[in-house]
């Protein structure tokens, strides 16, 4: 299969592992990485890797559109609403890394199919890509009818971004709980821990299933079945313990490790969104090959 164009939108953190992740795809070539610092990091190293570095941003990508067919975008919600209209109109299909959620809302193992089509994907939060698929493995067997998620991090994997958007994450958290994972009602919560040294990804979920409709064995099944198809994209994401099932109450505890490779293996909450990226970009591309060989 021939390689589909990527390129990343944003040379922060977030774009710079991606680009270290996307480096190693089989199914997409990346090509170029475009930021607004040309002294930045992320952009120093695109060029050392040989890519394309755009430092005057998305125009400067825009007077060149042959370079992708995709692009991602690791900038900011704010940022990504005046991005998604220019890339529209250029016929850009958008990955969007930021809790901006124009477009639809996808996690991997939960919907990822349902959506290869669209022009724009929301990829949600780090918590929603770390417990939505949690939320929807007990729902698939049990009715939820309310699903609640804290998300603790690290505050030192908490950059500019991150901070800048803590309203869209519990907005745009609770929104997914319920369109992807099913609950009825859905309430999210972050946390910076500035624990010293600083604490891996964990994030708690609560679910209260249905009055009467709880079967303990098919959720404790669900749930370690759902575990294992998270690991096939994020290795380092694991449960701390066998689901907690009290009446008909469902806790379920998440630790997420980060793979290393440009971010501390602490930031696994920004590994995770990293690794749903590439997952998701890659599936867009082999359906993208797919539609034209038709």
């Amino acid at each position: 299969m021939s390689k589909v164009k990527v390129a990343i939108l944003g040379s922060g953190n977030i774009g710079t592992d991606l680009m270290m992740k996307l480096g190693r795809s089989d199914v997409l070539e990346l090509t170029t990485v475009i930021g607004i610092d040309p002294k930045s990091d992320g952009l120093s190293r695109a060029k050392e890797y040989g890519y394309e570095a755009i430092h005057t941003g998305i125009e400067g990508f825009l007077e060149r559109p042959e370079l992708a067919d995709i692009v991602v975008d690791a900038t900011s919600a704010k940022a990504h609403i005046h991005h998604a209209k220019l890339l529209k109109a250029a016929g850009k299909k958008v990955i969007d890394m930021t809790p901006a959620a124009i477009g639809k809302l996808v996690v991997p193992p939960v919907n990822l199919q349902e959506h290869l089509n669209e022009e724009n994907i929301n990829l949600i939060t780090c918590g929603g890509q770390a417990t939505i698929p949690m939320i929807h493995a007990v729902n698939r067997v049990c009715p939820v009818e309310y699903a609640e998620i804290v998300a603790t991090i690290s505050s030192k994997s908490a950059g500019p971004g991150t901070r800048a958007n803590i309203d869209e994450f519990t907005e745009t958290t609770a929104r997914a709980i319920e369109e992807v994972g099913g609950a009825k009602k859905g309430k999210a919560i972050i946390i910076l821990n500035p624990a010293e040294p600083p604490i891996l990804m964990r994030d708690t979920v609560y679910v209260l299933v249905e009055e009467g409709k709880m079967d303990e064995a098919a959720v404790l099944n669900s749930v370690k079945e759902m575990e294992q198809s998270v690991q096939e994209y994020v290795p380092g994401y694991r449960l701390r313990t066998e689901a907690i099932i009290d009446g008909n109450q469902v806790t379920i505890f998440i630790e997420v490790e980060g793979a290393g490779d440009y971010l501390p293996t602490y930031s696994g909450n920004l590994d995770i969104m990293t690794a749903a990226g590439v997952r998701v970009t890659e599936e867009f591309a082999k359906n993208q090959v797919e539609q034209v060989a038709k």
